[in-house]
């Protein structure tokens, strides 16, 4: 059986997004919107990225499907942070 999901796996919101969501109020808008589940799904999707360029490219692309009506990003297994089987990957 699966163990429930802690809250540490929360990720604090990058001070990037934040200065997006408060620049654009319809994002800001779709953004308050998601769940926190779904919250913290894109924000871990976009700093995931081993690259500073990546990151960028994921901000953009999260901007761009929040608000086109996404609400998770696309092709994400979901944050591996909260689940003790996928910590492996994401943990030194």
């Amino acid at each position: 059986m699966a163990r429930p999901a802690s809250p540490d796996f929360r990720h604090a919101m990058p001070s990037d997004l934040r200065a997006v969501l408060g620049n654009d109020g319809t994002l800001e808008e779709k953004w308050d919107g998601l769940t926190p589940l779904a919250r913290n799904e894109w924000i871990c999707w976009m700093t995931s990225g081993k690259k500073e360029a990546t990151r960028m490219k994921r901000l953009a692309q999260l901007q761009e499907d929040i608000l086109d009506g996404k609400r998770r990003p696309c092709c994400w297994p979901g944050c591996p942070h909260r689940r003790e089987s996928a910590r492996k990957w994401v943990e030194p």
